[in-house]
């Protein structure tokens, strides 16, 4: 296999790869807008029923599975995903 070939090679590997981010991005943009829609929804049946805004333990249940999942990265994640669904405190 000469380097040309070679080359080629990973070009087209990078493209594939790049393809595929892109792929997973659109489906985490188009997750990340449904479930801010459920959240807001929720929200509002809950204050609708008298309830609070959002609920704390529930936030904390969130924040703790994305930690577990993901380290201390996956608490940041939670805390933007929980923010676009209820928006800021």
């Amino acid at each position: 296999m000469t380097t040309t070939t070679t080359d080629q090679a990973a070009t087209e590997e990078l493209d594939r790869l790049r393809s595929q981010i892109d792929e997973l991005d659109a489906e985490i943009v188009r997750l990340w807008k449904e479930r801010a829609g459920l959240s807001k929804r929720v929200g509002e049946i809950r204050m609708a029923g008298g309830g609070t805004r959002l609920v704390l333990d529930r936030e904390r249940a969130i924040l703790e599975k994305y930690r577990t999942a993901l380290g201390e990265d996956g608490a940041q994640i939670a805390m933007l995903i929980l923010r676009a669904g209820r928006g800021p405190l």
